[in-house]
């Protein structure tokens, strides 16, 4: 059994949707005071406080001040529920461990505004209604029933529920676990990613991106020139965004929402096709984070920035998790080659030696006297993907990964409560 998650489009009514709006406003408050809580604890008296202290009481003083005598001290919290507030604070110690992980920055207060919303962790206080996926109806505790639109590929048993909004509209993004199937045939085939040539076959085939994204990336462009025009809120200086600065952001926001679905479409189009016909795919491990991070000094920083762009506009890590859970449904494989040590943009496919390249330079042709090979090269990058991966006889287990003492997701901490139990 497999995970997946589908978003839908939820449509409240207005009763409805204030409703949503104070729920999500209340959920941040109590995240901003969880995050409130840990730093204190830590920076007056030394503690470090973790999810089961904040959760068994909110007050150091008062070990007898449990989560539901803060119900009776805030008794607007009791139709959120129990377990979506729990999530809450769950969704705080994610934060630290990313920190301590080196995954993320230091935690962060959270305007309301940008506080995308809340997620019921199990089943109690939600019901789906749909047949196979297809449109249905989200009933919710204290809230009612809310019609929703959409469709799942695969549909399943429903685990968990986030609900969040954006732009003014609303969506229910729902996990279910499900036996997903996809359709793919024996062949292999590398590939590398580039700017230049979105998707690089061994094959020789290449994949360029869609005009219509250019479109809309130089709409954005225009449109944000535009905004800059404008006056912008400064909190600092207590200045007040105006009626015209509010306008421009929601038509680039409407410009970005577009671009960023086309991306998704032609991604999962693009990927779709390459695994419908080949059950190994190789990849390389790209470093998306570092090789888009922003020029520190120098006469070169736009330069920079316009390679971060293009790197952005293409969906380099997009495309890798595609390839990955899409192989998996199929039964077939998903390798990346160490991009470090094997260098696939500089060996030679044919003899395996090492030509270096610049950026500038387009074509692979071997340094080695004997071997002279010639190719385009993204093409000969795909094809030593291809023979790294067919040579490394790499198995696809299927173990889940042992579980960690902090708990790292919520079906650890239930089996660490049961355990304690």
């Amino acid at each position: 059994m497999l995970t997946r998650r589908i978003t839908y489009r939820i449509y409240p009514s207005a009763t409805q949707e204030a409703k949503l709006y104070l729920w999500k406003r209340m959920h941040c408050n109590l995240y901003n005071a969880a995050l409130a809580n840990r730093i204190t604890q830590y920076k007056k008296f030394g503690k470090s406080v973790n999810y089961f202290e904040q959760q068994n009481r909110l007050r150091r003083e008062r070990s007898a001040e449990r989560l539901p005598a803060f119900k009776t001290v805030w008794p607007e919290y009791v139709e959120l529920g129990s377990q979506a507030l729990q999530a809450t604070l769950k969704r705080v110690d994610f934060a630290f461990e990313r920190f301590f992980k080196g995954l993320g920055g230091y935690p962060r207060f959270k305007a309301s505004r940008r506080y995308s919303g809340f997620t019921y962790p199990g089943l109690s206080g939600w019901k789906c209604v749909t047949e196979a996926g297809l449109n249905g109806h989200l009933t919710i505790s204290n809230l009612g029933k809310i019609q929703m639109r959409g469709q799942a590929r695969t549909w399943g048993d429903p685990t968990t529920l986030t609900v969040f909004g954006r732009e003014g509209k609303w969506f229910a993004s729902i996990t279910v676990t499900c036996n997903p199937t996809r359709a793919t045939g024996e062949g292999a085939v590398g590939i590398d990613l580039g700017c230049k040539e979105a998707v690089t076959l061994s094959t020789g085939e290449q994949i360029s991106k869609p005009d219509f994204i250019k479109a809309g990336d130089l709409k954005v462009k225009v449109a944000s020139k535009q905004l800059r025009h404008k006056r912008a809120p400064n909190r600092n200086k207590k200045i007040k965004a105006s009626r015209r600065w509010k306008k421009a952001r929601a038509i680039v926001s409407r410009h970005q929402r577009k671009v960023t679905r086309q991306r998704d479409n032609w991604l999962h189009q693009t990927t779709s096709n390459i695994v419908s016909s080949n059950s190994l795919v190789a990849g390389e491990q790209l470093n998306v984070k570092g090789m888009t991070a922003r020029a520190k000094k120098g006469k070169r920083k736009k330069q920079k920035a316009g390679l971060n762009r293009s790197i952005l506009s293409v969906g380099f890590a997009k495309i890798s998790k595609m390839f990955e859970y899409k192989l998996a449904e199929a039964g077939g494989f998903y390798v990346e080659s160490p991009t470090r040590q094997l260098k696939p943009s500089q060996r030679c496919a044919k003899c395996w030696e090492l030509t270096p390249k610049t950026l500038n330079d387009r074509v692979h042709v071997c340094s080695n006297p004997t071997c002279s090979h010639t190719e385009d090269r993204d093409i000969n990058a795909a094809q030593v993907n291809l023979i790294w991966a067919q040579g490394a006889g790499t198995v696809l287990s299927d173990a889940e990964p042992s579980s960690s003492t902090s708990c790292g997701s919520m079906k650890q901490l239930g089996a660490k409560k049961r355990q304690k139990s």
